[in-house]
C-alpha cells in the first residue's frame, strides 16, 4: 500500500514532465518555423529592393565606391596583327594592313582580339571603356588560359564572359547568345568584376542603365580584360584612366 502511495506522485510527475517537454518542443518548432518564414520574407524583400536599386541611375556610380578602380592597360603581346595599340596602351584601333609581329604563343591570330593586363583572382574591381562610334565590338573578361590560335569560340564554357555590339544589335555572349535591348546606345561601358561572388556586370554609363550580368561564372586562374574589334570597322576602343 505504501509503495502505491509513493508511486502515484512519481507517475504523475513523470507524465507532467513529459507533457511539459512536448509543449516546449512544440513551441520551439513553432518559433523556428516562424523564424524561417520571416527570413524568407526578408530575403524576398531584400531581393526586390536590390533589383529596384539596380535600376536606378545612381546605382553604377554608387557601386564604384565599393569597388577598386583597376588600372587596365593593353598587352601588346596578345594583340592580333590587325589591331594597333596607342603608345600609352589604352586605345585599340582596327588596321586594314596587318603588322609584322612575332607569332608569340599568347597572341591571337584568328579573331582580332587583345587582352588587358591581369586584374587578379580576388576582390572587386571595375574599369570603363569608351566605345564611341565603333560599329562593332566585344567587351568583357576571359581566363588567361583561353585559346588564342585557330578556332576560338567566345562563350563562358571556353572561358569568355563578354557582350557584343554588331550590326546595331547588342548581345550577351551566353550559350546560346542572348539579345539585349538597350534604350540608349552606350558611349561608355563600365565593367564590374566580383571574383568571390563569381559574377561580372556591364553598365551603360550614358544613361547609367544595367546591360547584363553573368552569374556563377567558373572563374579560376588569372582573369584578363578582353577586347575585340571587327574587320572593316574604323572605330576604336579606349580604356578610360582610373585616376
Amino acid at each position: 500500500m505504501e509503495g502505491n502511495v509513493l508511486e502515484s506522485p512519481t507517475r504523475y510527475f513523470e507524465e507532467w514532465l513529459c507533457k511539459y517537454y512536448e509543449s516546449v518542443e512544440s513551441s520551439v518548432t513553432r518559433i523556428l518555423e516562424e523564424k524561417r518564414k520571416l527570413q524568407e520574407e526578408i530575403d524576398e524583400r531584400k531581393a526586390q529592393f536590390q533589383i529596384g536599386w539596380q535600376k536606378t541611375s545612381s546605382y553604377p556610380d554608387w557601386r564604384k565606391e565599393l569597388f577598386q578602380a583597376a588600372n587596365v592597360s593593353l598587352d601588346p603581346d596578345t594583340a592580333h596583327p590587325n589591331l594597333s595599340l596607342s603608345e600609352e596602351r589604352r586605345c585599340v584601333t582596327w588596321s586594314e594592313k596587318p603588322q609584322d609581329l612575332p607569332d608569340k604563343p599568347q597572341r591571337f591570330n584568328s579573331l582580332p582580339c587583345v587582352l588587358g593586363q591581369q586584374v587578379g583572382t580576388s576582390g572587386r574591381c571595375y574599369w570603363e571603356v569608351e566605345v564611341g562610334n565603333s560599329g562593332a565590338w566585344d567587351l568583357g573578361i576571359c581566363r588567361d588560359s583561353v585559346m588564342r590560335k585557330g578556332r576560338v569560340v567566345l562563350k563562358p564554357e571556353d572561358g569568355f564572359w563578354a557582350i557584343r555590339f554588331y550590326k546595331n544589335e547588342y548581345w550577351a555572349l551566353t550559350s546560346p547568345e542572348t539579345q539585349l535591348i538597350l534604350k540608349t546606345p552606350p558611349a561608355r561601358v563600365c565593367i564590374f568584376l566580383e571574383c568571390e561572388d563569381r559574377c561580372i556586370s556591364f553598365y551603360n554609363m550614358t544613361d547609367k542603365s544595367h546591360i547584363h550580368t553573368f552569374n556563377q561564372c567558373r572563374f579560376y586562374g588569372s582573369l584578363r580584360p578582353f577586347f575585340r574589334l571587327w574587320s572593316g570597322d574604323s572605330g576604336h576602343l579606349t580604356i578610360l584612366s582610373s585616376d
